[in-house]
């Protein structure tokens, strides 16, 4: 996985006063913790924040005021709900060798079964344990030759090395349904029939 180097600023103002001034300086205030330590307040680059971001569980180099060096991942984020700027983000502190439990996107690949109908993705990430500096950016869940009806269980999906499940192992990933087209159409038109007698009638 993809390392991101980041320089941070240790923040010495709080409330919510001293964060938009903070936000103002294209910078987001940041809580980094773990490991029994006292939670660190600092800022990051806005900017830089949110292109490391775009990596689920993006593994982030921190220089704290030019010195000290900490290993983190993104543990919250919070965005603002309309323009969709970083507000406020917590980093766990990590160290190479560590196991960590984290939430991993899943992506389908392959092809269903001819009128199999639609994936309906019932998880749309997975809860896996891996070595802090190995997370997977995804894990991948085949579909190809899949009828209506059927399952993958997260038992079933295919880890990668060194990656284990941390969730429910009988938990639904995803499932095959059937389409819907012929059977709206077929109820449409038994809707239709009574109205038609009612007409009829009149």
């Amino acid at each position: 996985m993809s390392e991101v180097k980041l320089s941070a600023e240790t923040r010495t103002e709080f409330g919510k006063g001293a964060a938009r001034r903070i936000r103002r300086e294209n910078k987001v205030p940041v809580v980094l913790y773990g490991h029994g330590t006292d939670p660190k307040h600092l800022t990051l680059p806005g900017h830089d924040l949110l292109l490391a971001l775009r990596t689920p569980n993006v593994l982030i180099s921190l220089s704290v005021d030019g010195k000290a060096t900490e290993l983190a991942i993104p543990k919250a984020v919070q965005r603002d709900p309309l323009k969709g700027f970083l507000e406020h983000v917590d980093l766990l502190l990590v160290k190479r060798g560590e196991k960590v439990s984290v939430e991993v996107p899943v992506v389908t690949e392959g092809e269903l079964a001819p009128g199999a109908g639609l994936v309906e993705l019932v998880q749309a990430a997975l809860s896996v344990e891996a070595e802090a500096t190995h997370i997977p950016e995804s894990v991948t869940v085949s579909v190809e030759g899949l009828e209506s009806g059927a399952s993958v269980l997260a038992k079933d999906v295919e880890l990668p090395k060194g990656v284990s499940l941390a969730g429910d192992e009988e938990a639904v990933v995803l499932s095959v349904v059937a389409p819907q087209v012929e059977e709206s159409a077929e109820e449409a038109g038994e809707a239709a029939a009574p109205e038609g007698d009612v007409v009829d009638e009149g």
